[in-house]
């Protein structure tokens, strides 16, 4: 049996994490080839049997994990993640209720967020964004909501594909946010109150070219703020490895110095 300290090493070597990596650029592959009905009529045994292989690596792997870190193994959030993408694809699929969830085995391609360092920097700032995201898509939702009642008022009568309620104002000013087709919507409208280009042009300046811009600018800032901090504790780390290495030169002179003074004593 291996001890606790080499299993960890073994589970923190680089190449094992290339190896794992490795391993769910094949899965994905082999999954996406399972969607091809004439891949999947000539090698779906192969298919098969790679998709069963990845997921007993994956297993392997996650039980090295836990055997080398104990109970700390749940204190870092990616390993829980990781856990639960495997855990969904380890449930029955054969039939019934269960076998939606044979479509979820592609979910398993996900694990590269988690294995891939730049991949998890940019989910941890992305997640870091959540509360000022949150504070946004409340304006952004209350902007649709006075928007959808204005036009439902005052267009109803003349595009009633559009704007006959409000839940089709909604879905119809949601869509010109996107920017689809926004001018054929508009156009309509004012083929009978030619001014409608008022409301419609003020509508995509709040919406698509002022909120929908502070998402990514609080996206942006989260990252770079996480940059940040990854680079101050770079150079704390570099602060300290220079500290230790002048104590050591230090403790080194003051022996030269003692040995300097037994010789001339």
């Amino acid at each position: 049996m291996l001890s606790r300290e080499r299993v960890r090493l073994l589970v923190d070597a680089p190449w094992f994490n290339k190896v794992i990596t490795s391993v769910i650029l094949v899965n994905a592959i082999t999954l996406g080839a399972e969607t091809s009905p004439a891949l999947l009529a000539s090698f779906g045994d192969v298919l098969h049997a790679l998709d069963r292989l990845a997921l007993a690596v994956f297993v392997v792997e996650l039980g090295l994990r836990f055997s080398a870190y104990g109970k700390d193994f749940f204190r870092d959030p990616w390993n829980w993640f990781d856990t639960a993408v495997v855990a969904v694809t380890l449930l029955p699929t054969a039939s019934g209720a269960f076998s939606v969830l044979r479509a979820l085995r592609v979910m398993r391609v996900l694990r590269l967020v988690s294995v891939v360092p730049s991949m998890r920097r940019v989910v941890s700032a992305l997640l870091t964004a959540l509360p000022g995201m949150a504070s946004i898509t409340a304006l952004l939702a209350l902007v649709l909501y006075v928007s959808a009642v204005i036009a439902t008022k005052l267009f109803s009568g003349v595009a009633p594909d559009y704007f006959g309620d409000l839940g089709d104002s909604l879905f119809t000013l949601f869509q010109v946010m996107t920017g689809e087709a926004w001018s054929e919507v508009a156009r309509q409208v004012m083929a009978e109150k030619p001014l409608a280009w008022i409301f419609f042009v003020a509508y995509l300046i709040v919406t698509s070219f002022t909120v929908l811009n502070l998402f990514i600018a609080v996206a942006v800032s989260a990252m770079q703020n996480q940059m940040s901090e990854e680079h101050a504790e770079h150079d704390r780390e570099e602060m300290a490895a220079t500290m230790e290495i002048l104590t050591e030169v230090r403790r080194l002179r003051a022996d030269v110095e003692a040995l300097r003074a037994k010789a001339s004593a």
